[in-house]
Protein backbone atom coordinates (compact mmCIF):
# COMPACT_ATOMS: atom_id res chain seq x y z
CA UNK A 1 0.00 0.00 0.00
CA UNK A 2 2.90 2.52 0.66
CA UNK A 3 4.83 1.62 -2.61
CA UNK A 4 1.57 2.04 -4.60
CA UNK A 5 1.11 5.73 -2.56
CA UNK A 6 4.76 6.33 -3.53
CA UNK A 7 3.98 5.68 -6.63
CA UNK A 8 1.13 7.68 -6.99
CA UNK A 9 3.20 10.79 -5.80
CA UNK A 10 6.09 9.72 -8.54
CA UNK A 11 3.82 9.87 -11.17
CA UNK A 12 1.77 13.23 -10.04
CA UNK A 13 5.62 14.97 -9.84
CA UNK A 14 5.77 13.61 -13.43
CA UNK A 15 2.77 15.06 -14.47
CA UNK A 16 3.85 18.51 -12.92
CA UNK A 17 7.27 18.10 -14.27
CA UNK A 18 6.07 17.72 -18.14
CA UNK A 19 3.63 20.30 -17.72
CA UNK A 20 6.78 22.36 -16.43
CA UNK A 21 8.87 21.38 -18.91
CA UNK A 22 6.05 22.34 -21.80
CA UNK A 23 5.40 25.88 -20.36
CA UNK A 24 9.44 26.93 -20.89
CA UNK A 25 8.76 26.05 -24.78
CA UNK A 26 5.37 28.40 -24.47
CA UNK A 27 8.03 30.88 -22.96
CA UNK A 28 10.72 30.44 -25.45
CA UNK A 29 7.86 30.84 -28.14
CA UNK A 30 6.44 34.06 -26.51
CA UNK A 31 9.57 35.57 -26.00
CA UNK A 32 11.25 34.63 -29.34
CA UNK A 33 9.19 34.15 -32.73
CA UNK A 34 8.90 30.51 -34.01
CA UNK A 35 8.52 29.33 -37.45
CA UNK A 36 6.08 26.49 -37.32
CA UNK A 37 8.28 23.76 -38.50
CA UNK A 38 10.32 24.75 -35.47
CA UNK A 39 7.11 24.21 -33.50
CA UNK A 40 6.50 20.82 -34.45
CA UNK A 41 10.19 19.88 -34.16
CA UNK A 42 10.19 21.13 -30.50
CA UNK A 43 6.85 19.47 -29.92
CA UNK A 44 7.46 16.10 -31.26
CA UNK A 45 11.13 16.31 -29.49
CA UNK A 46 8.97 17.45 -26.24
CA UNK A 47 6.52 14.27 -26.41
CA UNK A 48 9.18 11.32 -27.29
CA UNK A 49 10.97 12.95 -24.00
CA UNK A 50 7.25 12.52 -21.97
CA UNK A 51 6.64 9.30 -23.65
CA UNK A 52 10.42 8.16 -22.43
CA UNK A 53 9.94 9.68 -18.84
CA UNK A 54 6.40 7.44 -18.43
CA UNK A 55 8.46 4.30 -19.97
CA UNK A 56 10.92 4.93 -16.99
CA UNK A 57 8.19 5.59 -14.20
CA UNK A 58 6.32 2.27 -15.04
CA UNK A 59 9.76 0.24 -15.65
CA UNK A 60 11.12 1.29 -12.07
CA UNK A 61 8.30 1.85 -9.72
CA UNK A 62 5.99 -1.44 -11.23
CA UNK A 63 8.30 -3.82 -13.43
CA UNK A 64 6.86 -2.44 -16.84
CA UNK A 65 2.83 -2.92 -16.01
CA UNK A 66 0.64 0.06 -17.25
CA UNK A 67 -0.95 1.18 -14.08
CA UNK A 68 -4.35 3.80 -14.74
CA UNK A 69 -3.95 4.97 -11.11
CA UNK A 70 -0.51 5.90 -12.27
CA UNK A 71 -1.96 7.66 -15.22
CA UNK A 72 -4.85 9.27 -13.42
CA UNK A 73 -2.34 10.50 -10.39
CA UNK A 74 -0.25 11.76 -13.68
CA UNK A 75 -2.99 13.54 -15.10
CA UNK A 76 -4.05 15.15 -11.92
CA UNK A 77 -0.69 16.34 -11.41
CA UNK A 78 -0.61 18.20 -14.93
CA UNK A 79 -4.03 19.37 -14.40
CA UNK A 80 -3.68 21.59 -11.00
CA UNK A 81 -0.03 22.71 -12.13
CA UNK A 82 -2.38 24.15 -15.40
CA UNK A 83 -4.90 25.72 -13.63
CA UNK A 84 -2.77 27.12 -10.56
CA UNK A 85 0.77 27.62 -11.50
CA UNK A 86 1.16 27.94 -15.29
CA UNK A 87 -0.93 31.07 -16.10
CA UNK A 88 0.83 33.04 -13.85
CA UNK A 89 4.86 31.46 -14.74
CA UNK A 90 3.96 31.53 -18.08
CA UNK A 91 2.85 35.48 -18.34
CA UNK A 92 5.56 36.96 -16.04
CA UNK A 93 8.47 35.20 -17.11
CA UNK A 94 7.73 35.45 -20.89
CA UNK A 95 7.15 39.03 -20.41
CA UNK A 96 10.84 39.55 -18.81
CA UNK A 97 12.23 37.61 -20.93
CA UNK A 98 11.05 39.61 -23.86
CA UNK A 99 12.46 42.80 -22.05
CA UNK A 100 15.77 41.51 -21.17
CA UNK A 101 15.73 40.14 -24.83
CA UNK A 102 14.51 44.02 -25.92
CA UNK A 103 17.49 45.44 -23.76
CA UNK A 104 20.03 43.14 -25.72
CA UNK A 105 19.15 43.70 -28.69
CA UNK A 106 18.34 47.94 -28.37
CA UNK A 107 21.51 48.59 -29.24
CA UNK A 108 21.93 46.37 -31.90
CA UNK A 109 19.03 47.99 -33.53
CA UNK A 110 20.47 51.42 -33.15
CA UNK A 111 23.44 50.31 -34.38
CA UNK A 112 21.74 48.96 -37.64
CA UNK A 113 19.55 52.32 -37.62
CA UNK A 114 22.91 53.83 -37.60
CA UNK A 115 24.45 52.17 -40.48
CA UNK A 116 21.74 52.29 -42.56
CA UNK A 117 21.21 56.30 -42.05
CA UNK A 118 24.96 56.27 -43.28
CA UNK A 119 24.77 54.11 -46.41
CA UNK A 120 21.86 56.37 -47.90
CA UNK A 121 24.73 59.16 -47.22
CA UNK A 122 26.82 57.54 -48.97
CA UNK A 123 24.53 56.48 -51.86
CA UNK A 124 22.83 60.20 -52.19
CA UNK A 125 26.41 61.26 -52.41
CA UNK A 126 27.58 58.80 -54.69
CA UNK A 127 25.01 59.39 -57.23
CA UNK A 128 25.71 62.52 -56.96
CA UNK A 129 29.10 62.69 -57.90
CA UNK A 130 28.55 60.16 -60.42
CA UNK A 131 25.91 62.83 -62.31
CA UNK A 132 28.32 65.35 -61.74
CA UNK A 133 31.01 62.73 -64.00
CA UNK A 134 28.28 62.35 -66.40
CA UNK A 135 27.89 66.23 -67.15
CA UNK A 136 31.62 66.57 -67.27
CA UNK A 137 32.49 63.97 -69.43
CA UNK A 138 29.06 64.86 -71.94
CA UNK A 139 30.45 68.80 -72.08
CA UNK A 140 33.75 67.10 -73.13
Amino acid sequence: MVEEKVFLLHAFLLGVRVCFIYDWLRILRRAIPHGDQTVALEDILFWIYCGAEVFLLMQRESDGSMRWFAMLGAFAGMLLYRRIISPWFVKYLSRALRKIIGWILRPLWFLKRVLFRLVKRVKIRLTYYLKMLKMTLKTR
